[in-house]
């Protein structure tokens, strides 16, 4: 028997600050599961939250509803979400008080975080640490936490084989959110430890695609040898996401990670070169070559990518494309996120056509 439903109005822009006393709010209709169980995304607007809003968005009868957390409800993005059928509040990570009201009625929640708008780890575990507690104040019957590796375990401070970073870290964007994971533990909260692979998506957001050589050659440039490499449509994170709070309590207590594929340096430029339709070359350099490459994080990838081909069995082995496509049956491969979005990658001197 389908559940029942209800028609309501919704704000075009619901936040604290904009109901339905406001007249310069603009309101539409949004059919909605009477007894859906509401997800509370964390950066909803971004990559990872959104997949999940959109997954969610796109099954009206799965029994779950969307509410989009952002600090900016304003946003285009944001507005986009509400008119899909989303709930947008509005929270700071910063400020646990509004996570909790951001968490009430919730069924459920998924946090992540974004350390590379800050780059601070220990900024980044405050955070955690105040989603887990809101988690917990609300009564959260399940929190998805999108975390990583805690580098350390593998490599301590002490070893030599991989440089410390900021006195305290290896890999800090890993280290900080591996650490965390403790913190959802010691306070009790109902959590599924999601370890998430590579962004196909920062060959077009991050620098990482080919670059155009002198010589017209393109190059696809990155330090891991001839290991592989996990990685996942961004998109295709949420949509695993949605898939273990169906669920239900399956995975609550359990780390589960994802990947589209496993794939070297020369099977992706390999990929590159079918969709682009012109030869690209892998080059493969040594991480402290890519850790004095000077961007701001060069430092942290080159560890990155450093422990994921010296851990390779390891790193790979946590990380089971078959787990997420049974999770997701709609998981992308490297070479059909490329067929989608091959034009959106610069190569070299060529914009993309998001920048």
């Amino acid at each position: 028997m389908p559940a029942p439903q209800y028609t309501r109005r919704v704000a075009k822009h619901p936040s604290p600050v904009c109901s339905g006393r406001h007249g310069s709010c603009r309101f539409f209709e949004v059919t909605i599961m009477s007894n859906a169980k509401m997800i509370a995304v964390f950066g909803a607007t971004g990559a990872q939250g959104g997949g999940l809003a959109r997954a969610i968005l796109d099954d009206p009868d799965g029994g779950f509803a969307v509410r989009a957390v952002t600090r900016h409800v304003d946003s285009d993005k944001a507005q986009a979400l509400t008119e899909m059928g989303a709930q947008v509040v509005a929270a700071d990570l910063d400020d646990e008080a509004s996570v909790r009201r951001a968490l009430d009625g919730a069924y459920g929640a998924y946090f992540v975080t974004f350390f590379w708008e800050h780059f601070s780890p220990a900024k980044e575990k405050d955070e955690a640490r105040n989603m887990a507690a809101a988690a917990k104040a609300a009564g959260l019957r399940h929190a998805i936490w999108s975390t990583l590796e805690d580098t350390r375990l593998w490599v301590p401070l002490e070893d030599a084989r991989m440089p410390t970073l900021m006195e305290h870290y290896k890999v800090p964007h890993f280290d900080a959110k591996g650490d965390s994971n403790r913190i959802f533990t010691e306070l009790g909260v109902p959590t599924t430890f999601l370890l998430t692979s590579f962004y196909w998506d920062n060959l077009i957001h991050f620098g990482m695609g080919p670059r155009r050589e002198a010589d017209g050659r393109l190059v696809f440039t990155l330090p891991m040898d001839d290991k592989k490499l996990p990685g996942i449509a961004a998109d295709d994170i949420g949509r695993c996401a949605y898939g273990i709070f169906k669920q239900g309590e399956k995975y609550i207590g359990q780390t589960v990670g994802i990947a589209g594929e496993h794939l070297t340096g020369e099977q992706m430029a390999a990929a590159l070169a079918d969709a682009f339709g012109e030869a690209v070359d892998y080059r493969a350099i040594p991480p402290e070559v890519y850790r004095g490459l000077g961007f701001p994080g060069a430092e942290d990838l080159g560890n990155m990518f450093q422990f994921k081909c010296d851990f390779e069995a390891d790193f790979c082995g946590a990380r089971d494309p078959a787990v997420a496509r049974a999770l997701n049956p709609a998981l992308k491969s490297f070479r059909k996120w490329l067929e989608i979005n091959k034009d959106r990658i610069p190569r070299g001197g060529e914009p993309s056509p998001d920048q």
